[in-house]
Protein backbone atom coordinates (compact mmCIF):
# COMPACT_ATOMS: atom_id res chain seq x y z
CA UNK A 1 0.00 0.00 0.00
CA UNK A 2 1.79 3.15 -1.26
CA UNK A 3 2.17 6.05 1.42
CA UNK A 4 1.26 9.87 1.63
CA UNK A 5 3.46 11.91 3.87
CA UNK A 6 1.96 15.33 5.05
CA UNK A 7 5.22 16.64 6.48
CA UNK A 8 5.91 19.70 8.51
CA UNK A 9 8.97 21.29 7.82
CA UNK A 10 10.39 24.14 9.86
CA UNK A 11 9.15 27.54 10.31
CA UNK A 12 12.79 29.10 10.32
CA UNK A 13 15.28 27.59 12.32
CA UNK A 14 16.30 24.66 10.33
CA UNK A 15 16.65 23.08 13.42
CA UNK A 16 13.19 22.60 14.28
CA UNK A 17 12.51 19.45 12.50
CA UNK A 18 11.71 16.40 14.04
CA UNK A 19 13.61 13.07 13.68
CA UNK A 20 11.03 11.51 12.18
CA UNK A 21 10.04 13.81 9.31
CA UNK A 22 14.00 13.56 8.40
CA UNK A 23 13.81 9.34 8.37
CA UNK A 24 10.31 10.04 6.17
CA UNK A 25 11.80 12.88 3.77
CA UNK A 26 14.98 9.88 3.34
CA UNK A 27 12.77 7.14 3.15
CA UNK A 28 10.39 8.36 0.89
CA UNK A 29 10.54 7.36 -3.07
CA UNK A 30 9.63 11.43 -3.82
CA UNK A 31 9.11 14.74 -2.26
CA UNK A 32 6.74 17.01 -3.16
CA UNK A 33 7.56 20.53 -2.30
CA UNK A 34 5.77 24.26 -3.17
CA UNK A 35 9.42 25.66 -4.01
CA UNK A 36 12.29 23.14 -4.50
CA UNK A 37 14.55 25.78 -3.99
CA UNK A 38 13.81 26.05 -0.04
CA UNK A 39 13.14 22.69 0.27
CA UNK A 40 16.42 21.82 -1.14
CA UNK A 41 18.10 23.81 1.71
CA UNK A 42 16.75 21.63 4.17
CA UNK A 43 17.37 18.19 2.38
CA UNK A 44 21.29 19.57 1.58
CA UNK A 45 21.40 20.83 5.57
CA UNK A 46 20.46 16.48 6.72
CA UNK A 47 21.78 15.34 3.33
CA UNK A 48 18.61 13.58 1.82
CA UNK A 49 18.99 12.51 -1.36
CA UNK A 50 15.49 11.64 -2.37
CA UNK A 51 14.11 13.11 -5.57
CA UNK A 52 12.34 16.54 -5.75
CA UNK A 53 9.95 18.27 -7.39
CA UNK A 54 7.21 21.19 -7.65
CA UNK A 55 4.09 21.07 -6.44
CA UNK A 56 2.62 24.39 -5.44
CA UNK A 57 -0.80 25.93 -5.49
CA UNK A 58 -0.97 25.91 -9.09
CA UNK A 59 0.28 22.23 -9.71
CA UNK A 60 -2.36 20.96 -7.25
CA UNK A 61 -5.44 23.46 -9.18
CA UNK A 62 -4.43 21.73 -12.18
CA UNK A 63 -2.64 18.53 -11.66
CA UNK A 64 -4.01 16.89 -8.71
CA UNK A 65 -3.66 13.28 -10.74
CA UNK A 66 -0.02 13.46 -10.76
CA UNK A 67 -0.25 12.76 -6.78
CA UNK A 68 -2.93 10.09 -7.00
CA UNK A 69 -1.06 8.42 -10.55
CA UNK A 70 2.51 8.07 -8.93
CA UNK A 71 0.16 6.39 -5.44
CA UNK A 72 -1.23 4.13 -8.10
CA UNK A 73 2.27 2.98 -9.27
CA UNK A 74 3.54 2.36 -5.47
CA UNK A 75 5.21 5.26 -4.88
CA UNK A 76 5.66 6.71 -1.61
CA UNK A 77 5.34 10.66 -1.36
CA UNK A 78 6.17 13.04 1.45
CA UNK A 79 4.24 16.30 0.50
CA UNK A 80 6.07 19.76 1.75
CA UNK A 81 5.75 23.14 1.85
CA UNK A 82 8.05 26.27 2.45
CA UNK A 83 7.25 26.27 6.18
CA UNK A 84 4.74 24.84 8.57
CA UNK A 85 2.41 22.02 7.79
CA UNK A 86 0.93 21.60 4.25
CA UNK A 87 -2.66 22.32 3.79
CA UNK A 88 -2.78 25.10 6.95
CA UNK A 89 -2.63 28.16 5.36
CA UNK A 90 -0.60 26.87 2.48
CA UNK A 91 -0.90 24.02 -0.35
CA UNK A 92 -2.40 20.82 0.12
CA UNK A 93 -5.71 20.80 1.54
CA UNK A 94 -7.13 20.06 -1.88
CA UNK A 95 -5.42 17.22 -2.76
CA UNK A 96 -5.25 15.25 0.60
CA UNK A 97 -9.21 15.52 -0.21
CA UNK A 98 -8.69 14.14 -3.45
CA UNK A 99 -6.72 11.08 -2.32
CA UNK A 100 -9.19 10.27 0.39
CA UNK A 101 -12.06 10.43 -2.06
CA UNK A 102 -10.50 8.51 -4.74
CA UNK A 103 -7.98 6.45 -3.76
CA UNK A 104 -8.91 5.31 -0.77
CA UNK A 105 -6.75 2.40 -0.31
CA UNK A 106 -3.35 4.75 -0.17
CA UNK A 107 -2.22 5.67 3.36
CA UNK A 108 -2.28 9.22 4.00
CA UNK A 109 -0.07 9.53 7.67
CA UNK A 110 0.72 13.07 9.03
CA UNK A 111 4.24 13.87 10.52
CA UNK A 112 3.39 16.47 12.84
CA UNK A 113 6.07 19.12 13.72
CA UNK A 114 6.49 23.06 13.90
CA UNK A 115 3.74 25.43 13.79
CA UNK A 116 4.10 29.59 13.79
CA UNK A 117 0.29 28.94 15.39
CA UNK A 118 0.68 27.29 18.21
CA UNK A 119 4.05 29.15 18.37
CA UNK A 120 3.00 32.48 18.78
CA UNK A 121 0.01 30.86 20.86
CA UNK A 122 2.77 29.86 23.38
CA UNK A 123 4.12 33.03 24.03
CA UNK A 124 1.23 35.46 24.00
CA UNK A 125 0.63 34.64 27.51
CA UNK A 126 -3.41 34.09 27.38
CA UNK A 127 -4.98 32.59 30.21
CA UNK A 128 -7.75 31.16 27.71
CA UNK A 129 -6.70 28.36 25.43
CA UNK A 130 -9.86 28.63 23.15
CA UNK A 131 -9.21 30.04 19.87
CA UNK A 132 -10.34 30.79 16.14
CA UNK A 133 -7.74 30.37 13.07
CA UNK A 134 -8.69 32.94 10.53
CA UNK A 135 -5.68 31.66 7.99
CA UNK A 136 -4.68 35.25 5.87
CA UNK A 137 -7.48 37.84 6.32
CA UNK A 138 -8.57 38.50 2.35
CA UNK A 139 -7.07 41.50 0.87
CA UNK A 140 -10.42 43.32 -0.62
CA UNK A 141 -13.68 41.59 -0.49
CA UNK A 142 -14.89 40.16 2.82
CA UNK A 143 -12.32 42.18 5.10
CA UNK A 144 -14.49 44.59 6.87
CA UNK A 145 -16.58 41.62 7.82
CA UNK A 146 -13.72 39.47 9.51
CA UNK A 147 -12.98 42.71 11.38
CA UNK A 148 -16.34 42.58 12.72
CA UNK A 149 -15.92 39.25 13.78
CA UNK A 150 -12.24 39.81 15.49
CA UNK A 151 -13.89 42.74 17.44
CA UNK A 152 -16.77 40.95 18.56
CA UNK A 153 -15.43 37.51 19.30
CA UNK A 154 -15.31 36.78 22.76
CA UNK A 155 -12.69 33.98 22.09
CA UNK A 156 -8.55 34.86 21.27
CA UNK A 157 -8.73 35.31 17.07
CA UNK A 158 -5.75 33.76 15.39
CA UNK A 159 -4.59 35.19 11.74
CA UNK A 160 -1.45 35.88 9.49
CA UNK A 161 -0.37 39.17 7.66
CA UNK A 162 1.44 40.33 5.16
CA UNK A 163 3.72 42.71 6.46
CA UNK A 164 2.36 45.29 3.40
CA UNK A 165 -0.42 45.42 5.31
CA UNK A 166 0.53 45.35 9.11
CA UNK A 167 -0.30 49.23 9.75
CA UNK A 168 -3.32 48.80 7.82
CA UNK A 169 -4.59 46.28 9.53
CA UNK A 170 -3.54 47.75 13.20
CA UNK A 171 -5.41 51.06 11.89
CA UNK A 172 -8.65 48.59 11.04
CA UNK A 173 -8.50 46.84 15.09
CA UNK A 174 -8.38 50.23 16.12
CA UNK A 175 -11.64 50.96 14.16
CA UNK A 176 -13.56 48.05 15.38
CA UNK A 177 -12.06 46.70 18.43
CA UNK A 178 -12.33 47.43 22.37
CA UNK A 179 -9.81 50.34 23.09
CA UNK A 180 -8.62 47.20 26.12
CA UNK A 181 -8.44 44.59 23.69
CA UNK A 182 -4.54 43.14 23.37
CA UNK A 183 -3.14 42.36 20.39
CA UNK A 184 -0.03 40.18 19.97
CA UNK A 185 2.29 40.63 16.80
CA UNK A 186 4.96 37.86 16.43
CA UNK A 187 6.85 38.24 13.66
CA UNK A 188 10.03 36.38 12.39
CA UNK A 189 9.21 33.02 14.68
CA UNK A 190 12.16 31.14 15.40
CA UNK A 191 14.43 33.35 13.55
CA UNK A 192 17.76 35.85 13.95
CA UNK A 193 15.12 38.91 14.38
CA UNK A 194 12.17 36.89 16.17
CA UNK A 195 10.11 39.69 18.22
CA UNK A 196 6.92 39.35 19.95
CA UNK A 197 5.52 42.41 21.00
CA UNK A 198 1.94 43.18 23.05
CA UNK A 199 -0.11 45.99 23.60
CA UNK A 200 -3.52 47.88 22.72
CA UNK A 201 -3.75 48.67 18.82
CA UNK A 202 -3.32 52.05 19.89
CA UNK A 203 0.03 51.16 21.32
CA UNK A 204 1.61 48.76 18.17
CA UNK A 205 0.66 51.32 16.35
CA UNK A 206 2.92 53.58 17.40
CA UNK A 207 5.23 51.13 18.45
CA UNK A 208 5.82 50.22 14.39
CA UNK A 209 5.09 53.54 12.97
CA UNK A 210 8.35 54.96 15.41
CA UNK A 211 10.60 51.48 14.43
CA UNK A 212 9.42 50.92 10.61
CA UNK A 213 12.16 48.47 9.83
CA UNK A 214 9.93 46.08 12.53
CA UNK A 215 7.65 45.46 9.93
CA UNK A 216 9.65 43.21 7.78
CA UNK A 217 9.61 39.68 7.75
CA UNK A 218 7.09 37.09 8.21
Amino acid sequence: MSKFYIVATPIGNMEDVTLRAIRVLGEADLILAEDTRVTKKLLNKYDIQTPLQRFDAKVEAKNPDKVLNLLQEGKDIALVTDAGTPGISDPGGLIVKKVREELPEAEITPIPGASSLTTALSVAGLKDTEFIFLGFLPHKKGRKTKFHEIAESKRTMIFLESPHRILKTLKSLEKYCSIHQTITIARELTKMYEEIVSGTTSELLEYFEKNPKKIKGE
